[in-house]
């Protein structure tokens, strides 16, 4: 038998889908943001543990199964891990839809639905579907390394998409104003651009090693020193590029939430070329260049957020009957009466003739 609290905890979400308050819709897209990383990191895990074939078809797991059953000559626990991702997305598809729903739901003025925040929103799901088709792909082309390569940079498309909603939702829609010079704003830009380039180059690298989700696949016939040089020397680039931002935020007196971001971004790229160097030199163990993907995902939503704080599009739109409560004036305390004399403090001022002023009429 359900419990009240359970009762109320389950109203609770409902309400918070079906009518948003900002804050409650800042927290839905939180989650989409969460989602969508988590999907990026079950999938290295299935391919950094040879999980990549597990379900060797596709949308079923084998021809005769749905589920990780049968028996398709690769260990039980590939099948376990593959399928298990498979879940994962499921689920976060559940979540998106919810963003959805709260989305379309979502009326900051009490009147209008957020267009800017709709289509960010139906974007999740979208990009999830796309998702699972180019997964299917990947899958019935024995993880072609092309294949691998767009369905990972799909993934972080989509993480661009969760980030922008969590941002906007709790913003207004007035024309964006800038908070920092315009050479500093392009350096915030550049450095997106720099770190999607290198995104993309880390693919190669991937499609090039030894960790290629499976035995005996097709892989980039291109040499492993190289292609790791060509990805090195474009987070040198980005570290370089992050460096004159972070000077640049501090000499234009960023806002301190941008200045803060600009310090981590930092920090989490240096932190990344550490990390890089030594699963390199220490034969690519599986384990750590997981931690590498988990650490591309955090740079990469640092990132964003860091170019969104360089701007400002005001608040956002408080409901008419807020706006009255705060907007209306109090009336003034009469203060007079029958036994104030006139000219007194608190009298009413009289025209000559002793009757009372009219109110628009000018006081000596």
């Amino acid at each position: 038998m359900e419990s009240v609290p359970d009762r109320l905890a389950y109203r609770r979400v409902v309400d918070a889908v079906l009518a948003p308050s900002t804050a409650a819709m800042r927290r839905i897209a939180l989650s989409g943001v969460v989602a969508s990383g988590a999907i990026v990191m079950t999938g290295a895990g299935v391919r950094l543990s040879e999980s990549g074939l597990g379900c060797p078809d596709w949308p079923r797991c084998t021809a005769t199964s749905i589920v990780a059953g049968g028996d398709t000559g690769d260990p039980l626990i590939h099948r376990w891990v593959e399928f298990g991702n498979r879940l994962v997305t499921v689920a976060i598809f559940v979540v998106a839809i919810l963003v959805c729903v709260a989305a379309w739901q979502y009326r900051p003025d009490g009147l209008r639905r957020r267009k800017d925040l709709v289509w960010l929103a139906v974007a999740q799901p979208a990009g999830i579907a796309a998702q699972a088709v180019l997964g299917g792909i990947v899958v019935l082309t024995k993880l072609d390394p092309v294949w691998v390569s767009i369905h990972f940079l799909l993934s972080m498309a989509l993480v661009a998409a969760t980030v922008a909603l969590y941002v906007r939702c709790a913003e207004g829609t007035a024309r964006a104003r800038p908070l920092v010079p315009r050479e500093v704003r392009l350096l915030a830009t550049g450095a997106i651009g720099v770190l999607g380039l290198m995104l993309a180059a880390g693919t190669v690298v991937t499609g090039t090693g030894p960790l290629a989700g499976a035995g005996r696949i097709p892989r980039f016939h291109l040499p492993l020193s190289g292609v790791t040089q060509m990805h090195a020397d474009i987070g040198w680039l980005l570290g370089g590029l992050v460096i004159a931002l972070v000077l640049g935020l501090r000499l234009a007196a960023a806002p301190p939430r941008a200045a803060r971001l600009g310090w981590l971004l930092l920090g989490l790229i240096g932190l990344q070329g550490v990390i890089g160097y030594a699963q390199y030199f220490s034969g690519l163990p599986a384990g750590l260049v997981w931690v590498h993907v988990t650490g591309s995902v955090l740079i990469w939503i640092t990132a964003l957020l860091l170019v969104f704080a360089l701007r400002d599009r005001g608040r956002v739109a408080v409901p008419p009957a807020h706006r009255i409560a705060d907007d209306a004036v109090p009336e003034p305390a009469v203060t007079g009466g029958p036994g104030v004399a006139p000219g007194a403090p608190g009298a009413p001022a009289l025209a000559p003739e002793g009757e009372p002023l009219p109110a628009d009429a000018p006081r000596r």
